[in-house]
């Protein structure tokens, strides 16, 4: 097992709170906006004790921050984030099992979501792993991607001139 730039992170913590559903499914609240701890437990129907938590543990890894906001009304709400991207590659082949962890140098809260984003990491993976069939799975994505992007550029600009009418 390797440890590219997270010397600090502990690796099987990290394995650990992936490997939680609920802690999967908040992380991926927090990539869309920070939120607070009601919020997080309304969305994911959990009680606010259980998400506290799961946000603590995060937290103390290292995965979350969290910071006061000021509201109204009441005390100052702390909100959880992402602290920073990584990106967590497994490799298990015939005779391979390697866990990498990098810094994911791109945006991921630009990147696609979801299932489109699973996908492509899963593309990524079997190609790594020798898998070189993917490659035109691969090409069919980034065509797919790039058809999506044209569309969205051309709605985004249809609408700029629509609004300047």
């Amino acid at each position: 097992m390797t440890q590219n730039s997270f010397d600090n992170m502990d690796i099987e913590a990290i394995l650990d709170v992936m490997g939680c559903r609920t802690r999967r499914e908040i992380i991926n609240l927090l990539r869309e906006e920070p939120r607070f701890v009601s919020q997080i437990s309304k969305e994911l129907e959990i009680g606010q004790k259980a998400i506290i938590e799961h946000l603590r543990a995060m937290e103390e890894l290292g995965l979350l921050k969290s910071s006061f906001k000021k509201i109204e009304r009441g005390r100052p709400r702390k909100y959880y984030d992402m602290s920073q991207d990584i990106t967590v590659n497994i490799i298990i082949n015939q005779n391979t099992f390697q866990v990498d962890i990098t810094e994911e140098a791109l945006g991921r809260k630009q990147l696609p979501s979801g299932d489109e984003w699973s996908k492509l990491l899963n593309v990524e993976q079997r190609i790594i792993s020798g898998q070189w069939e993917a490659i035109d799975e691969l090409k069919s994505l980034i065509r797919l991607y790039g058809t999506l992007k044209e569309r969205a550029e051309q709605f985004l600009e249809d609408i700029e001139i629509s609004t300047k009418e």
